[in-house]
């Protein structure tokens, strides 16, 4: 149906960001918008003002209202790529939510909120190799063991 956009103040820093730390990649380039890959869409400041009749003044970063949520097999490669980075800055340090799947939250260059975390099919396999059963995996994420055994088909 449709895919998020994002005004950015710089769209090449922005485009290093997305690029170098998530590993998206463009999928097109129209200038003023640049599109990547998972629908990503980043769209300059300016010309954004412009099609809500604004001044670039009015538009405001920074809201913790909302997140870009991704989900990466790689997640450990993914932290090992944050660290020792001083131009990035965590929303918090990378944690273990309540239904175990292993998340961190940072900043992108415009102080949008983005999560990386491990697919969920991940984290059951990883419960799974721990030595629980399905049962027990459905018990610790609270989840039924229909979603547990969905996951475990998933590569």
């Amino acid at each position: 149906m449709g895919t998020p956009l994002l005004a950015v103040r710089d769209l090449k820093r922005s485009l290093d960001f997305y690029m170098q730390v998530l590993g998206l990649e463009v999928v097109s380039d129209f200038g003023a918008n640049v599109v990547l890959t998972g629908g990503l869409s980043l769209q300059t400041l300016e010309s954004w003002a412009s099609f809500l009749g604004k001044n670039p003044s009015d538009i405001r970063f920074g809201g913790a209202d909302a997140e870009l949520y991704f989900t990466s097999e790689e997640y450990d490669s993914v932290l090992k790529a944050l660290d020792g980075r001083a131009d990035l800055e965590l929303v918090r340090p990378p944690m273990e939510h309540r239904w175990g799947q292993r998340a961190v939250r940072l900043y992108d260059p415009d102080h949008h909120v983005i999560e990386v975390a491990e697919p969920l099919s991940q984290v059951c396999r990883r419960f799974r190799d721990g030595g629980l059963n399905e049962e027990g995996i459905a018990r610790r994420m609270d989840v039924s063991v229909e979603f547990v055994r969905e996951q475990l088909k998933k590569k």
